[in-house]
């Protein structure tokens, strides 16, 4: 009996525990004329949340057009990216979660408040 109990423990020890994973999480903090991180790294067909928060004095965005619009999402995280716009509008203090499936590229970010790419809100995502 006791050799049964041990080799049951050690048979459980022994296979893998597999999780249900969701979707990997970022990041992305907005500043006053940064992001952090600047540069994204993200795997292509590999569902990410993308977290924002706007630690900023005023409000921002993180504008990535073309990432966005090739991204696989569904309609509700669509509407947070303003639709064809490819826009994440902050105000102070605010956050927001996108969910989606980047497509293999490199992509440019920036924030299109008047004066804060000049200023150094700029960025660039990379999908391999």
């Amino acid at each position: 009996m006791r050799f049964l109990a041990l080799a049951a423990a050690a048979l459980a020890i022994a296979l893998p525990v597999t999780f249900a994973e969701g979707p990997a999480k970022v990041t992305v903090t907005l500043a006053n004329f940064s992001f952090t991180p600047a540069d994204l790294h993200l795997r292509a067909g590999h569902s990410v949340t993308l977290h924002f928060v706007n630690e900023g004095s005023g409000g921002h965005d993180f504008t990535a057009a073309g990432f966005f619009a090739a991204a696989t999402m569904d309609a509700a995280n669509r509407t947070h990216v303003g639709g064809t716009k490819g826009r994440v509008s902050l105000g102070k203090g605010e956050s927001a979660d996108v969910t989606l499936i980047p497509r293999a590229g490199t992509y440019k970010v920036h924030c299109s408040h008047f004066g804060h790419s000049a200023l150094g809100m700029t960025g660039k995502i990379i999908v391999d």
